[in-house]
């Protein structure tokens, strides 16, 4: 049946084509004729839908323990009474064993089965009816290529990796943003150029350029009503990065101050890791303690605090520290060591004078 293929950078997405679940189409043979026939068929089947238990079957390439795997859509599509055969497509969670269920349909009917024919209809979002191919199509499109630089039968057989994302949501995000996406930054909603509707917080999104390629799979931090009335703020976070670092030129470190901080930097007026020094302009520092204050004004006008520290009234008691409160519980813990160290020293000393006692008390006796 349907198996994904992934080369290169598209083995990043393997692990989201596993969630997305599996579809089989299965022929069991039952050991026995069925009393209630194909109506008793169908109830068994309708039965086995949900979360069940599953043991691995003997030749399997896993260990076998017991493990909860579900089922979320079954249908019968014939049954044979005659040759007590039983044909019938499901929907399953990545891992479900079918010979496990057509075992455990058996039992349910009495008769007792096991699988004869099996074929995977849907592996992910690719299905028979999508472009599916065999090895034989990929060895012969590798000759023409080989042999005649053909790339057209190489290009039939293996699809881009954006394919597989074509169920997600998309955000499409500016090119001066992609290349810190690749190093793993958060997008944040300035690098933002378009997005799909209908997103919700925590939803998983694909980050894509503007010529469609994909950049990563993210985690939605905003809903889509949010992203188009704020101005600020973090869109969206990075599950897993697709595309190769350096693909887009690094575009971060060349606004205006970040190009003034470098200037000072190589003229000696700020020292290599961008702090200030004694060669460091009043302007400059000026200019950085406004923002600074900026900040924290911003930060703190939210809360019930004041957005600037003033004078503590005299009246009030301070509250203790807390680093202190915890010197003085170690300094108490010390002194009860020493004491309690003391105390076991003393008796000791006490009870090695007693026996020195005794002793000398049993030789004056033999004397």
């Amino acid at each position: 049946g349907n198996l994904i293929v992934c080369i290169d950078r598209a083995t990043r997405l393997v692990k989201s084509q596993q969630g997305a679940g599996k579809e089989y189409v299965c022929v069991a043979k039952l050991h026995n004729k069925v009393e209630g026939g194909k109506a008793k068929v169908a109830k068994a089947l309708e039965t086995l839908t949900g979360a069940l238990f599953q043991r691995p079957p003997l030749i399997s390439a896993v260990k076998r323990q017991l493990r909860i795997r579900t089922i979320y859509e079954s249908k019968l599509i014939e049954y044979d009474e005659e040759r007590n055969l039983v044909l019938f497509w499901i929907s399953c969670e990545a891992g479900t064993y079918v010979r496990t269920l057509c075992v455990h349909m058996g039992l349910l009917l009495g008769v007792g089965g096991h699988m004869q024919e099996l074929r995977r209809v849907r592996s992910g979002i690719m299905g028979e009816e999508d472009n599916m191919v065999t090895m034989h199509d990929i060895l012969d499109a590798m000759w023409m290529y080989d042999n005649f630089k053909d790339e057209t039968y190489l290009r039939r057989t293996i699809m881009p990796l954006e394919v597989l994302l074509t169920n997600f949501k998309r955000v499409v995000v500016k090119d001066s943003a992609v290349n810190a996406i690749c190093y793993g930054a958060k997008l944040m909603l300035p690098g933002l150029l378009r997005y799909e509707t209908g997103i919700d917080v925590d939803d998983e999104v694909v980050l894509m350029t503007t010529k469609g390629e994909a950049i990563a799979i993210g985690i939605a931090q905003m809903t889509t009503a949010v992203m188009a009335t704020c101005d600020h703020g973090v869109v969206a976070k990075i599950k897993r990065v697709i595309m190769e670092r350096d693909t887009y030129p690094r575009r971060w470190g060349l606004g205006p101050k970040a190009q003034q901080k470098k200037k000072l930097i190589a003229d000696g007026k700020l020292d290599k890791y961008g702090r200030p020094n004694a060669n460091t302009p009043a302007e400059y520092l000026r200019a950085v303690s406004s923002d600074v204050a900026a900040a924290a004004v911003a930060a703190t006008s939210s809360g019930d605090a004041p957005a600037t520290p003033g004078k503590m009234d005299t009246d009030e008691p301070k509250a203790p520290e807390a680093g202190s409160s915890e010197k003085k519980k170690s300094k108490k813990k010390k002194k009860k060591r020493e004491d309690s160290s003391s105390d076991s020293d003393s008796d000791a000393a006490a009870t090695a004078s007693e026996k020195k006692k005794k002793k000398k008390d049993k030789k004056d006796k033999k004397k």
